[in-house]
């Protein structure tokens, strides 16, 4: 049999990259800097790399550091997954998650069963309310948001890249004419999502209509009900494409055909400390791996 590497170096080694801090690490693992900082020596020994360069207090991932911990993370998680695949005795792992009604409905719910399938243990609580940024870390253990940039104290991830448009039911699309016309556009009702308060300005100055004003324009808190509202005719739904095109629905129609940029995405967010618990870890890993 191999020689198998020292576990405990290994953990404190990988701890040290995911977290971003050898001090962060090292209150992870209740050691001290220098305890954390030995077992990572023994590794480095072990492997004959130099994983990290120091500089007093300081340690920074080299590029064989890079290399070595893109080969054996993605190996450690599948001995973790084989174990407790094996495992009668584990107990069920729960994840408290916050996700936007849209993104639930149109993108994670169609693939949990793959989730499911690969880690039947793991259990989602799922939260649909407000301030879900603002939650994680206290009532929710990880997020699904739209944001335009993630608080840089937390741990993000960008799952997309969007564009706006203005969505509306096919009847009022053909009705209007095929360039912007502001006198037209200023008798509509516009409806704008609550969590994407800068996209009708976003979009207006992407058409280059900035002083346009319509007569109204209502917010509504949930993105499904603005789309539905649109294929009802109650207004024009300022939305990203994807949203369009998930919703599938033969009475929305995108109103020009142009492309604006979003200054909002759908971020994966935590606390650095939470993404080694390994509910969170699991659901993060799929969810980037998924490309939902």
């Amino acid at each position: 049999m191999r020689r198998l590497p020292p576990l405990r170096a290994l953990e404190a080694f990988i701890r040290t990259v995911r977290l971003g801090s050898a001090r962060s690490a090292a209150n992870e693992l209740g050691l001290s800097p220098s305890a954390l900082s030995r077992r990572i020596t023994n590794l480095e020994e072990f492997t004959g790399r130099k994983l990290f360069s120091r500089s007093g207090q300081t340690m920074r991932l080299t590029d064989e550091g890079r290399g070595f911990y893109d080969a054996v993370a993605p190996q450690l998680e599948a001995l973790a997954a084989a174990v407790e695949s094996q495992s009668e005795n584990l107990q069920l792992m729960r994840l408290r998650l916050g996700v936007m009604p849209l993104f639930g409905t149109q993108r994670l719910f169609p693939r949990l069963g793959e989730l499911r399938e690969r880690h039947p243990r793991l259990h989602l609580d799922i939260d649909t309310g407000p301030h879900l940024i603002d939650r994680v870390g206290d009532t929710l253990d990880a997020a699904i948001a739209l944001t335009t940039q993630p608080d840089p104290g937390m741990y993000s991830v960008q799952l997309d890249q969007n564009t706006i448009h203005a969505i509306a039911n096919r009847d009022l699309v053909d009705a209007l004419s095929d360039k912007p016309d502001e006198t037209e556009l200023a008798k509509q009702t516009f409806l704008v999502h609550t969590d994407m308060p800068q996209s009708f300005e976003a979009w207006k100055a992407g058409l280059g209509i900035e002083g346009m004003q319509p007569s109204a324009i209502d917010h509504y808190d949930s993105g499904q009900l603005i789309l539905e509202a649109a294929a009802q005719r109650i207004g024009i739904a300022i939305m990203h494409d994807d949203h369009l095109a998930r919703n599938n629905d033969p009475r929305l129609a995108p109103l020009y055909d142009q492309s604006v940029a979003s200054p909002y995405s759908y971020w994966f967010m935590c606390r650095p400390a939470d993404l080694e618990a390994r509910p969170v870890r699991i659901f993060h890993d799929w969810i980037v791996q998924a490309g939902l």
